[in-house]
């Protein structure tokens, strides 16, 4: 799971409020929902708030192993396929 956890103590370290991203960089409620609820955000997103914050990719999000991760394949199901090989 991608969590903004970072994000919001960056912010604050940075004294850059959510009405700030909105109204100076123009940013939306939606995006900043998005954010709030750990949802999906592009790329793109993540650069600007890089770059708005002056910081990190590290300093705005994290990956967490949870159950929904393992829906995906593992490293250790390419280990056991290659060895077949």
């Amino acid at each position: 799971m991608i969590t903004y956890e970072p994000l919001w103590k960056t912010m604050k370290e940075k004294n850059v409020s959510q009405y700030r991203l909105i109204t100076k960089y123009g940013f939306s409620s939606g995006q900043i929902n998005r954010l709030k609820k750990n949802q999906y955000v592009s790329t793109h997103t993540i650069g600007v708030l890089c770059t708005i914050l002056n910081c990190s990719v590290e300093e705005v999000m994290e990956f967490r192993m949870d159950n929904s991760e393992y829906a995906f394949p593992t490293p250790e199901m390419y280990d056991h396929h290659v060895n077949e090989i």
